[in-house]
C-alpha cells in the first residue's frame, strides 16, 4: 500500500455529493450505507494518510492511538509504521477487513500494532483517559450528533495526550470540490474549541488550513481543512510520563 502526501486527493471517512443524494440524513450514518459504499468500489479512498494527521502527529512520541472512523486504514497504518499501537474503529466491517488486509501487506509488525474494531460511533464511547493520541478525520456529522461524539473522544485522551479533530470547512461549500450539499455537517475549529474547558487543555493549533485537491472534473481547487489540536494538561505537581518531541 503506497503512501504519499495526498496533496491532490481527499482521503478519510467523509461523504460527497454523489453519495449524499436523496438519502435521509439518518441513513448517511448507518452501517448499511457505509457497507454498501465500500462494496461499490475496490478502493473508496486514495490509500494515502490524511495530510493534517501527518503534519500534527509526525513529531509526537508514539504511544496508544485511537483512529476514529478509520475507513480503509491508511491513517492507522501510517501511525503503526511509526511505532504507535493503534485502535482503529469504524462502522463498516468491509472497511475494517480491507484495512487489516492492507496492513498485512505492509508487514506483520505493522499489522500486529493495529486492533480493528467495529463500532457505531453515534453510540460507542472509548474508555476515559486511555489514548496518547485521538484522531478524528472528517467525521462530518450534524451538530446534535457531533457534539456528543467529540465530548466522548475528548474524555478518552490521556493526561499529556493529544486530541486532533479535522473537518471540511464550511467555506468548501462555495468551491467545486466534492462536498455533500448539507451545511449542517460542517464545522469550524473555533466551534470545537468553544466546547472544551480551557483549564484542561492547551491549544496546539486551531485554524482553517488551505489544501489543494482535484474536483470531480479534475481541476485543481483550494479547499480548507478545519484543524483543531489540543493537549490535555497535566495536573499541577505531576510529571509527564513522556513529553512530545515538539
Amino acid at each position: 500500500m503506497r503512501h504519499d502526501d495526498g496533496s491532490e486527493t481527499d482521503s478519510g471517512h467523509q461523504l460527497d455529493q454523489d453519495h449524499a443524494g436523496e438519502i435521509p440524513a439518518a441513513g448517511l450514518f448507518s452501517e448499511a450505507f457505509w457497507d454498501e459504499r465500500y462494496r461499490s468500489s475496490s478502493a473508496v479512498w486514495s490509500g494515502n494518510p490524511n495530510p493534517q494527521l501527518m503534519a500534527e502527529a509526525a513529531s509526537l512520541q508514539p504511544g496508544d492511538a485511537l483512529d476514529v472512523g478509520c475507513g480503509e486504514g491508511a491513517d492507522a497504518i501510517w501511525l503503526a509504521e511509526r511505532g504507535w499501537r493503534v485502535t482503529a474503529v469504524d462502522i463498516s466491517t468491509i472497511a475494517l477487513e480491507r484495512g487489516a488486509a492492507y496492513a498485512r501487506q505492509v508487514s506483520s509488525d505493522v499489522a500486529g500494532r493495529i486492533t480493528w474494531q467495529q463500532v457505531d460511533l453515534l453510540e460507542w464511547g472509548p474508555a476515559p483517559q486511555t489514548y496518547d493520541l485521538v484522531s478524528a478525520q472528517f467525521m462530518q456529522l450534524p451538530a446534535q450528533l457531533r457534539v456528543g461524539l467529540f465530548e466522548r473522544l475528548a474524555a478518552s485522551v490521556a493526561v499529556g495526550g493529544t486530541l486532533l479533530i479535522v473537518g471540511h470547512s464550511p467555506t468548501d461549500l462555495h468551491t467545486t470540490a466534492a462536498r455533500p450539499p448539507l451545511p449542517e455537517l460542517f464545522f469550524t475549529a473555533k466551534e470545537i474549541a468553544a466546547a472544551l474547558d480551557p483549564s484542561l487543555w492547551r491549544v496546539i493549533v486551531s485554524e482553517a488550513r488551505p489544501r489543494v485537491v482535484r474536483d470531480p472534473d479534475g481541476h485543481l481547487v483550494t479547499v480548507h481543512d478545519e484543524v483543531f489540536a489540543v493537549r490535555r494538561a497535566w495536573p499541577a505537581g505531576r510529571r509527564a510520563r513522556h513529553l512530545p518531541i515538539r
